[in-house]
């Protein structure tokens, strides 16, 4: 099969299309023949080493959908023939991957295979955010940071769905007309305004409720002064890099809160999983939750995919198709 493999860490371009034996199904694995294959920024950080699955050389990608072609021994959460999606197994930048079938859900028709794929990581996260790591309630003011993005979208969607009133910062006027289509109340461009000075002014000095920020270095110090008394950050990302150390006394003061949470830790069993899997499912095939799709490339253009990913080029969700 054809594979993407790393021998080096580094930019883009040490990712390299190579031929590779199938992957065999395991004891409770399944073979999932890819349709479709989600481009992370969790990729990007295996690509450069600063989060490596191991020893080199490795396949980057954790997230994808297609058919079910093998199941080893003792699996029986899916079936052969079976379209399915995934959000945190290994070696997904290739035309087959075996996967613990424990993490597998079953994507119901109509959606296909991207959706279903493009579904899983930011979906699941904004379930996770909105629902569980600080639930929000009608009448919360909330702030969405790279509104236009895969989980920005998401975000800004689910925090309609239960009530809030949305904020959320981005960088063109493209992007702005895109976040503003998914339901934002509020749309910051901050390369043009400072987003808690906007924020400020619109809460009357307040601050919002819940900040959801995956961008880290660059907004961190501002999403705590956006917060409002009793508000909470939700930490769940660092795409321009890691935050500086805050003390707690001084950063937390207003009785505010604090958080870093991981998807993996709000789908770690299959309860759970299914659980919010089958709610943001229901909502696509309702009608309600739009899933967007930025650029579909070939498995062999991930290097293309990386480029626009990290040069903030793109909108939506980019996916490879093997």
């Amino acid at each position: 099969m054809k594979a993407i493999r790393i021998h080096e860490t580094g930019g883009p371009e040490v990712m390299k299309l190579e031929d590779l034996p199938e992957p065999q199904a395991g004891p409770g694995q399944a073979v999932v023949k890819l349709q479709a294959v989600g481009v992370n920024f969790t990729d990007v950080g295996t690509r450069r080493g600063s989060n490596p699955p191991g020893s080199l050389p490795w396949i980057p990608g954790r997230e994808g959908a297609g058919t079910v072609e093998a199941v080893g021994e003792g699996v029986t959460e899916v079936a052969v023939g079976d379209l399915v999606a995934y959000a945190w197994a290994p070696n997904s930048y290739a035309e087959k991957v075996a996967v613990p079938a424990a993490e597998l859900v079953k994507v119901p028709p109509p959606v296909d295979a991207v959706v279903g794929a493009a579904t899983m990581i930011q979906g699941l996260t904004a379930h996770y955010l909105v629902y569980s790591t600080r639930p929000v309630i009608p009448g919360d003011s909330v702030l969405v940071h790279s509104g236009a993005g895969g989980t920005g979208l998401m975000l800004i969607q689910l925090a309609k769905r239960a009530g809030a009133r949305v904020f959320t910062t981005v960088s063109t006027a493209e992007k702005a007309a895109i976040a503003a289509e998914a339901g934002a109340d509020a749309v910051i461009n901050y390369v043009e305004q400072d987003f808690e000075e906007e924020i400020m002014k619109a809460t009357n000095g307040e601050g919002v409720q819940v900040v959801y920020d995956a961008v880290g270095k660059d907004t961190f110090e501002k999403s705590l002064r956006s917060c409002a008394r009793r508000g909470h950050v939700a930490l769940y990302g660092q795409s321009s890099g890691a935050v500086d150390p805050v003390s707690p006394m001084t950063a937390l003061a207003g009785s505010k809160s604090l958080s870093r949470p991981a998807l993996f830790d709000y789908t770690n069993d299959r309860h759970e999983l299914s659980w919010r899997a089958g709610e943001l499912f229901d909502w696509i095939r309702g009608g309600t939750l739009n899933v967007r799709i930025g650029a579909t490339f070939p498995l062999s253009d991930a290097v293309e995919a990386h480029r626009q990913l990290e040069g903030r080029l793109s909108t939506g969700k980019l996916m490879l198709i093997p």
